[in-house]
């Protein structure tokens, strides 16, 4: 435990320590005088507007908020750098001097696969931007939004961030949670169980997402508790193809647990799923994900008491554009016992760490867990998962491009790597399918009257 407080950064004395001596999470809206900085020091989401001291982290300059030379409109995303070079390589020989910016997941993988397992840095681009609109909406929240129910929920908040300025570590989480991805879109996600032997099962889900909480009007009284619709479908492989899963994701999960549903082919029967949330096994996992990591963290936090450890400059996974190309074959991508190290790109970046650990009469199969928040985009990017023995058990990573027609960040790779076991689940990979794209839906898509009408697809 010790090793993951190290190197905390960033972050002005007195917030520091009322960082670390916080009650319990209350309600955190900041002053005016507070908001004001995100027009000076802070960017308009709440990182830190300058670089570091030597460089190495640029200050930001807006992000990609339009589109580069190299793209084409509905074709998808090209690298923008696509002559850089690693500036240079972590592995096994040299982790130990790079151990103050590597997670407890990471510095497992360089010691696990010390002959193939490495970690390419590359300079580091801040591109992370948002509509006008988002930035506006986040000022707005700033002196009005608020945690309540204990952290589970939040009030007076819509459109952008909640909490740019954030006082403690339902705040940061929330802003995951919470972070601009568009307001309804359709994607493919792909999903591989690569096993220790090289084998592997994949599963192709199609995916439709209304963002509630983003939408035009939206306001907190029209949200009417949930967030986010999502309608799952399995294309393949046979013996799955036409399962479908719906969500209605709530934003107090305490007070009313997420509304699920699925529908079994073999039935044609529409049910309640009271358990999809926690750890219960996510869709097509093969039981190496639970349904709270599905975009590296959702749903209810109340298992787990929640501390802010501050900010750490750390080597993590950004602006993957190569590992998304159309030209990358799941063969190439999906290697044993790990990704292809070669197609992604690391680079240092602030993020923000958050620690959980489960409290006692609760029950999860992750005893704890660290989160790595970046500061720019608040994509959780990496996280160490540790068992009820203490041990490090499972890792994920969130590898992301700017999607810098839109503009907003999305991810395009996400794995978690069973470090005991040594096998590992790729997530939202659709190298060989179209690309994310932005969509309308019916009012009525995702009630669960239309699950039938969608089956029959």
């Amino acid at each position: 435990m010790r090793e993951d407080r190290r190197g905390v950064i960033g972050l002005p004395c007195l917030l520091l320590a009322t960082l670390l001596l916080a009650p319990p999470p209350a309600g955190a809206k900041v002053s005016a005088a507070e908001a004001a900085q995100l027009d000076g020091e802070l960017t308009p989401v709440g990182a830190l507007r300058a670089g570091n001291a030597d460089g190495s982290i640029p200050a930001w300059e807006g992000g990609i908020g339009k589109p580069p030379s190299c793209y084409r409109s509905g074709q998808r995303y090209c690298d923008p750098w696509p002559q850089e070079r690693p500036l240079y390589t972590v592995d096994a020989r040299n982790a130990l001097q790079y151990r103050e910016r590597l997670s407890g997941g990471q510095r497992a993988m360089l010691a696990k696969n010390p002959s193939s397992y490495r970690i390419e840095v590359y300079p580091t681009h801040r591109s992370s931007a948002l509509p006008p609109a988002v930035y506006e909406a986040t000022r707005r929240n700033a002196t009005r939004s608020e945690l309540s129910i204990g952290g589970e929920g939040v009030r007076d908040a819509v459109l952008g961030l909640p909490f740019p300025i954030p006082k403690n570590a339902h705040e940061v989480i929330w802003n995951h949670k919470l972070r601009y991805r568009g307001t309804q879109v359709q994607r493919w996600n792909n999903q591989f169980a690569v096993h220790a032997n090289g084998n592997r099962m994949q599963i192709r889900i199609n995916e439709d997402v209304r963002f509630a909480y983003t939408e035009p009007g939206a306001t907190p009284e029209s949200l009417n508790n949930v967030l986010v619709y999502i309608v799952q479908r399995v294309v393949a492989p046979p013996r799955l193809a036409g399962s479908i899963t719906l969500v209605h994701e709530t934003m107090d999960q305490v007070g009313e647990p997420r509304r699920a549903w699925q529908y079994s082919p073999g039935q044609r029967r529409l049910r309640r799923a009271p358990n999809v949330g926690y750890d219960n096994p996510g869709t097509g996992s093969d039981a190496l994900r639970t349904n709270d990591q599905f975009d590296t963290y959702n749903g209810a936090m109340d298992r787990y008491s929640w501390k802010l450890l501050g900010k750490r400059e750390m080597l993590v996974p950004a602006n993957a554009y190569r590992l998304h190309s159309e030209r990358q074959s799941y063969d190439q991508i999906l290697l044993r016992p790990h990704l292809n190290q070669a197609l992604a790109r690391y680079e240092l970046r602030r993020v923000w760490v958050v620690e959980s650990t489960l409290k006692p009469a609760t029950s999860h199969m992750y005893h704890r867990r660290t989160f790595y928040v970046d500061e720019d985009s608040w994509q959780i990017v990496l996280v160490d998962a540790y068992d009820n023995r203490g041990q490090l058990w499972r890792w994920q990573e969130a590898h992301t491009v700017a999607a810098y027609d839109r503009p907003y960040t999305m991810p395009v790779a996400e794995l978690v790597y069973d470090l005991q076991a040594g096998r590992y689940l790729a997530m939202a990979l659709n190298n060989q399918d179209r690309e994310t794209a932005e969509t309308h839906f019916d009012s009525r898509h995702f009630e669960p009257a239309s699950v039938y009408r969608l089956a029959e697809r």
